[in-house]
């Protein structure tokens, strides 16, 4: 049915094109579909991981084992990915001044459409790639906690390219995830900010922890808000559900106490936990790809923690 849909769709567009215009034009200007689903067994269930046109192309939904993991309601709160920047700026560094966004702009609120443009998307089996230019979080003059943005346009020039694949090794329950940025040459940064991955997560996945690789063990960890230099799984009361972010490329230079974070947003009834890296030069932030490869961990609490220590063990 929805092969029929977008067949009519394309009839529609072509008949309203001018004659003169070349038919290869018209196939060009057509935006990929950003509706996929990737889906692979993972214990006594499948890990089905969605993404959406809502959301240019980002991740709507992961779910196992009749679990919801994302909390998707504006274009801010999925498991995706963001980078922030300081344009030279000689004032206080806030994240969201010059914050390029791949899921969309603030102003898409919990519409249906977003201000980031997907370029391209792939899914097949348990993989999925896709390129999307991000949108800025802020529109120009609008505020953050009273910060006056710094961007004069709603689409950046910024590109996110993300590999996604379920499964790793013998490791049904993990998530092997590369993010790639691309910071456009026209642009002159001294400090670089890279969400390279977050999950917004649903009030119930209420329990903090911190993975200690030295024992292999999960200890509580509080509130914060904040970073610390260890993995961070989040899970229900119970344990029976519960999600972990580990990179081996943690942590940046000059960082050595950050890299994982946690956050608790009562007001809004949601919770989250980022990966975040940081690049700072006093002359000039080079243009060009900045890669970053993680592994988020789904299951049982019991299931996250031996996945974390499986991986770190490789490292």
């Amino acid at each position: 049915m929805i092969f029929q849909l977008r067949i009519i769709l394309l009839c529609l567009v072509i008949a309203s094109v001018s004659e003169t215009k070349p038919l290869q034009s018209v196939f060009a200007e057509m935006p990929p579909n950003g509706n996929a689903v990737i889906r692979r067994k993972a214990g006594p269930s499948e890990i089905v991981i969605t993404t959406t046109n809502r959301l240019a192309g980002a991740i709507d939904s992961l779910t196992w084992n009749g679990k919801e993991f994302i909390d998707s309601y504006d274009h801010g709160r999925q498991l995706q990915s963001a980078a922030s920047f300081n344009l030279g700026s000689t004032d206080p560094f806030w994240a969201e001044r010059y914050n390029p966004t791949e899921a969309g702009s603030r102003l898409d609120g919990a519409g249906k459409t977003s201000s980031s443009k997907l370029l391209s998307l792939r899914a097949q089996g348990a993989e999925l790639q896709t390129t999307s230019r991000m949108a800025f979080w802020l529109a120009p003059g609008q505020k953050s906690s009273g910060r006056l943005a710094l961007n004069n346009k709603i689409l950046s020039d910024h590109l996110i390219t993300k590999k996604v694949r379920i499964g790793y090794k013998k490791l049904d329950n993990v998530i092997e995830y590369q993010a790639t940025f691309t910071v456009p040459k026209n642009e002159q940064h001294n400090y670089a900010q890279f969400e390279a991955l977050t999950g917004y997560m649903p009030e119930e996945f209420e329990k903090f922890w911190t993975f200690r690789p030295a024992n292999g063990k999960l200890e509580p960890l509080s509130d914060g808000p904040g970073e610390q230099k260890f993995p961070v799984v989040l899970s229900t009361n119970n344990g029976q559900y519960a999600m972990g972010i580990f990179s081996p490329d943690q942590p940046s230079k000059g960082y050595e106490q950050a890299g994982y974070g946690r956050f608790r947003f009562n007001a809004a009834k949601v919770v989250k936990w980022n990966c975040a890296f940081r690049v700072r030069n006093k002359q000039e932030i080079k243009p060009g790809k900045y890669s970053f490869r993680m592994f988020v961990a789904v299951g049982t609490r019991e299931d996250v923690r031996r996945a974390l220590a499986s991986l770190v063990k490789e490292e």
